[in-house]
């Protein structure tokens, strides 16, 4: 598949409002959706507070008409604090912020298949919310978060696929959390797809170079391309669905073609 983040400013861990493009995430989808055919296309992932989840429920349905190769809702809490200082969206505590989020994706889940939703929470009101045209097919809601004790159970009581960014090891340890949730709910685990993403760091490209701060502590597939295969194949091991594989340390377009190539061969001979 290919995704896109949502965020309107790269991250400071300081909380430091910064500069540089960040396209809209919806409409950059929507742009995506309307020439890639072949290739599903989604969100990864939507912050809750930046959008009322009926509205975007309406969104996703009208991607779903336009994407042919199939398209993903994935939909977050939110963290990011620049972006929503520097916005004016109030970020609140972990508990407010999961609270409302968990109210979204009620929302989001029935409003993409029922006809018209009513819905009274805390944060939304929803009174009988028509979302038409509905998609030419059923759009899978992913929820993005690693949070084991309320986000993580969201997701096992709601999602039909999990993301967050993980090595093996922790894919492996946070995958048998969704699991234990799944079985607290009477939900078979294997319903829920799991994905995550690395960073690619190949040693030819990587040499003399240094990874940015702002992306050092993200989990990279590094090293040699034999050394990437085995990592490939770590994660295969681990239970992961689907290796998404972002190109933000290559500063090139060309350069990120020509590795992200390089890698496709090596993963699919890694996976044979």
């Amino acid at each position: 598949g290919i995704y896109l983040a949502d965020h309107f400013m790269p991250n400071d861990p300081s909380g430091k409002v910064m500069g540089g493009p960040s396209l809209d995430c919806l409409a950059a989808l929507g742009a995506v959706a309307a020439r890639v055919t072949r290739m599903r296309v989604g969100s990864l992932v939507l912050g809750n507070l930046y959008r009322h989840p009926a509205v975007v429920a309406h969104w996703a349905a009208t991607m779903g008409t336009i994407a042919e190769g199939g398209f993903v809702l994935g939909v977050g809490a939110g963290w990011q604090v620049n972006e929503h200082v520097a916005f004016g969206l109030e970020l609140g505590t972990i508990r407010d912020r999961l609270n409302r989020f968990e109210e979204a994706v009620v929302v989001i889940r029935s409003m993409l298949n029922e006809e018209r939703t009513t819905f009274v929470g805390d944060h939304y009101q929803i009174r009988d919310a028509p979302c038409e045209p509905q998609p030419n097919h059923r759009i899978p809601l992913l929820i993005g978060g690693k949070g084991e004790q309320r986000t993580m159970r969201i997701a096992a009581r709601l999602a039909d696929e999990w993301n967050a960014w993980c090595t093996p090891e922790e894919l492996a340890h946070k995958s048998a959390v969704l699991n234990r949730h799944c079985a607290d709910l009477g939900r078979d685990p294997a319903d829920i797809c799991r994905s995550t993403q690395a960073l690619l760091w190949p040693a030819e490209y990587a040499e003399g170079r240094t990874v940015p701060e702002s992306l050092a502590l993200r989990p990279r597939l590094e090293g040699s391309w034999a050394a990437i295969a085995g990592q490939v194949q770590a994660y295969a091991a681990a239970g992961t669905d689907e290796l998404i594989v972002p190109d933000w340390l290559f500063t090139s377009v060309e350069a990120a073609r020509h590795y992200l190539g390089e890698f496709l061969t090596v993963a699919a001979e890694a996976r044979a």
